[in-house]
């Protein structure tokens, strides 16, 4: 359902206009809620501003301070082109472009129109799934992520996203609240269950070695706290500064960040925020999880880049195995495998300032010894594969299943 508000200019004959207007939507063949003038409810729905007739500039510059406080929806100004409508469209469009606002002039064939405004309405639907979302920082980002800084300011004005700055204290404390138990905790691991239905493969808790079995419960403790922060702030993500975690308790979030991903909520590691908040945005517009990951080698010439990380949401593997953490050998790590397939390359700047969506195809899973413990190859286009050596942002991107550029990159614009 979509809102219809109308503009039109006093020197036009008001029962001429509202007869044509009756045929050029019902011609649209989408379902509407004609609002006229009134605009109070402006952004309840994907609402479109109809302008009828030309002379109208004026009167959508007095409402524009009354649309942006209603919404921030980009404005879309649907047109038949009657009456110089469309060029007061275009002239109210350039005025919005001027103010560094977002619009678009919804004009063409009703089959165009429509197709457009189906779009339109998917990318709301992201939108919103954004807009007033908490993502919490839980500790401050790595030492190391000296290029992944971030804008709060921007990224709340732009997606709607809050940033909550929680500290260590409170995660560790939380943690310390609870007790390792040991049979709960095994029996959950062994719950979480990945795959297809008749082509489920179960976490090799078999086949993991003693150290791991040791850290099971501690890997799962830290889950049941991390949970708990989510609850308490009301999160709908976040992200850790997760190295901390191998000296204060001896264990990593690695296990606890892929269940959390697996249960809706986006989950990222080191403090970063840039990533997570693309993250977000991938999820939002493909209802899946991503997966974060560094660039561990780049080809040029075949446009082959080699990705790996030591957790992975659950939910995209079509099976996994416990392992340590790379780096430290300590803790709980999952070796996940990805379905070779369709995927996007996606990053966002800290700014929403720049951001890389790239359609490739993932080639093959691997189990070097030398990298961290999920490890995935995609074929990117060759010139593309140069933006790592010569452009990247930061190092951390995710992986998205199936090719959604164009999606991601309409939302971006949107």
């Amino acid at each position: 359902m979509v809102s219809v508000f109308t503009l039109t200019s006093p020197l036009h004959d008001k029962a001429a206009v509202d007869s044509l207007t009756k045929e050029f939507l019902d011609g649209l063949g989408v379902e509407y809620s004609f609002k006229g003038e009134d605009f109070d409810d402006y952004g309840t729905d994907l609402s479109l501003i109809y302008v009828r007739t030309g002379g109208t500039e004026g009167r959508f510059k007095e409402l524009l301070p009354l649309l942006q406080g209603l919404s921030r929806q980009t404005v879309l100004l649907l047109t038949s082109g009657q009456s110089n409508s469309l060029a007061a469209s275009m002239e109210i469009l350039s005025y919005l472009r001027q103010e560094g606002l977002r619009g678009e002039i919804l004009h063409g064939s009703p089959a165009y129109i429509r197709s457009r405004i189906e779009s339109l309405e998917s990318l709301e639907s992201a939108r919103r799934l954004m807009e007033y979302t908490t993502l919490g920082v839980v500790g401050d980002p790595s030492d190391w992520l000296i290029a992944s800084g971030a804008d709060r300011d921007t990224i709340f004005e732009r997606l709607g996203i809050n940033l909550m700055y929680i500290p260590m204290e409170e995660l560790l404390d939380e943690y310390s609240s609870l007790k390792d138990e040991v049979s709960e905790s095994w029996n959950e691991v062994a719950r979480t269950r990945v795959g297809e239905p008749g082509r489920i493969r179960v976490g090799e808790l078999s086949r993991t070695t003693s150290n791991v079995k040791q850290a099971i419960p501690g890997a799962y403790r830290l889950y049941k706290a991390l949970k708990t922060l989510v609850y308490d702030y009301g999160l709908s993500g976040l992200t850790i500064r997760c190295f901390d975690l191998l000296t204060s308790v001896r264990n990593t979030g690695c296990y606890a960040l892929a269940r959390l991903n697996s249960e809706g909520i986006v989950a990222g590691c080191e403090g970063d925020i840039p990533a997570m908040v693309s993250m977000m945005i991938g999820r939002a517009v493909t209802g899946v999880s991503g997966f974060q990951a560094n660039p561990c080698a780049v080809d040029p010439e075949t446009g082959e880049v080699s990705f790996a990380h030591c957790t992975v949401p659950l939910d995209m593997v079509s099976g996994y195995g416990l392992d340590t953490h790379f780096e430290s050998g300590i803790g709980v790590g999952i070796r996940g495998h990805i379905p070779e397939g369709p995927v996007t390359v996606f990053k966002v700047s800290g700014d929403l300032s720049r951001h890389f969506a790239c359609e490739g195809e993932l080639l093959r899973n691997e189990s070097r010894a030398d990298r961290c413990r999920t490890q995935i190859v995609v074929k990117l286009p060759s010139g593309a594969a140069r933006y790592f050596l010569t452009d990247p942002i930061g190092n951390h991107h995710i992986i998205l299943p199936g090719h959604v550029a164009k999606d991601l990159e309409e939302l971006l614009k949107y």
